[in-house]
């Protein structure tokens, strides 16, 4: 008896440990919340750390981090005559296409690229440091539309260390926060970049943090956290939905967390975490402050949420917090003050002075799984967040790549 081309095909995705591995197409992966969904991966490392696959130079300086999908790794860094969008391959690093976005340069001390790309379908959105946004053809890098935050939109941000947000692609919007009196968050055409609406409602000016995408009490919503606040908008007409006061200090980085209609956010710079209970009766919302405390404090590495519990950098700490009381499960020393990701029931921790650690934790407490220092380091900040997608660990720092295979073998 023959069997059909479709059970052959199953039978030997099957008999290869695991399904076939996700894309990572824009910041913080598929959902813009740390989490990988891959399984068959390392649950620990050897003494030297995973095996090296392989690694690639001439990405420019910066702290971008990647994108992988289309068979490409899309990032962006400066070279000396401006900043550029880049498009490498997926399977060894070497060159597509390269499009220059804007001048090179940026804050004195920490010069280059922050954001990370965002790719959907044929189209790659990125951000650079002097707030040009621009659409590029995902296949050649040809430019599709460029605009301005500052000149374009009247965009203002809280401090001066430069536009780092990862631009979001939502349908037929792009969806950006320049921030200023013409409106914090901003949407886009994103066929021509042409304005769709402005928050007339809401006028802050922009931090550092990403727009995400959450629905709550049965309303999808955009999401963002700026220096004086936190609110939910409307995705189609642009009118505030919501808005909680929360003051950060000088730099308010960390993308928000949502569970249920519960909106978790954190800043460093001693300002703590804080939980926000999003309520409706009828057509008016409201946001209800339910813990503000220091349980955790994450400067910019991101926190990711896990069965009802955040966990994330704090200092040179890792910590766990529940969601719904704001109380801090454990605070344990690792790897050091960094990013975190999270794959196949383990937490990928790079801390910014280069170790690199593979954790599990629970609310009852944190166990190291191995951890090793990355090689060729560039005596910057290793701030560009890890990324876990096909099998592989990504680190990017500044010009350097480094491509590990992390699949259980």
């Amino acid at each position: 008896m023959k069997c059909p081309a479709i059970f052959v095909l199953i039978i030997l995705l099957f008999s290869a440990g695991h399904l076939p591995a996700n894309d990572w197409p824009q910041w913080r992966g598929t959902n813009r919340d740390g989490i990988s969904t891959e399984k068959g991966l390392l649950q620990d490392w050897p003494a030297e750390g995973p095996k090296l696959a392989w690694k690639t130079t001439g990405l420019g300086a910066g702290y971008s981090s990647v994108a992988i999908t289309h068979g490409k790794i899309f990032t962006l860094g400066d070279l000396e005559d401006g900043s550029y969008a880049f498009a490498i391959s997926e399977a060894d690093g070497s060159p597509v296409w390269k499009t220059k976005i804007g001048k090179a340069g940026g804050h004195r001390s920490y010069p280059g690229t922050r954001s990370t790309p965002t790719v959907d379908g044929d189209h790659v959105v990125v951000l650079n440091q002097y707030a040009d946004i621009a659409c590029l053809n995902a296949t050649s890098g040809e430019l599709i539309w460029k605009k301005n935050l500052l000149d374009d939109f009247g965009g203002k941000m809280m401090s001066g260390w430069k536009y780092s947000e990862s631009p979001l692609v939502d349908g037929d919007r792009v969806v950006v926060t320049p921030g200023g009196k013409e409106g914090t968050l901003l949407a886009l055409n994103r066929k021509t970049g042409e304005k769709v609406w402005q928050t007339e409602d809401w006028n802050d000016s922009a931090g550092y943090s990403s727009v995400i995408i959450a629905t709550i009490m049965g309303t999808r919503q955009y999401i963002q956290l700026t220096g004086e606040s936190v609110a939910g908008v409307d995705p189609e007409t642009g009118k505030l939905l919501w808005k909680a006061p929360r003051k950060g200090k000088t730099a308010v980085i960390p993308t928000p967390v949502v569970q249920d209609n519960t909106v978790f956010v954190t800043s460093g710079y001693g300002v703590g975490c804080n939980g926000f209970l999003i309520s409706k009766e009828g057509d008016k919302w409201s946001a209800s402050e339910i813990y503000a405390n220091k349980s955790i404090a994450n400067h910019h590495g991101g926190v990711v949420l896990v069965d009802g519990h955040v966990y994330g950098s704090s200092g040179s700490t890792f910590r766990s917090v529940n969601i719904e009381n704001g109380e801090l499960n454990f605070a344990e020393r690792s790897a050091g003050k960094g990013a975190t990701v999270y794959a196949d029931g383990r937490f990928y921790l790079r801390a910014e002075d280069g170790p690199v650690a593979l954790l599990a934790a629970s609310p009852e407490g944190l166990k190291e799984h191995g951890r090793f220092s990355q090689p060729e380091r560039s005596g910057e900040k290793a701030w560009p967040h890890p990324v876990v997608a096909k099998g592989k660990l990504y680190l990017r720092d500044q010009d350097l790549l480094l491509v590990y295979d992390v699949t259980a073998k």
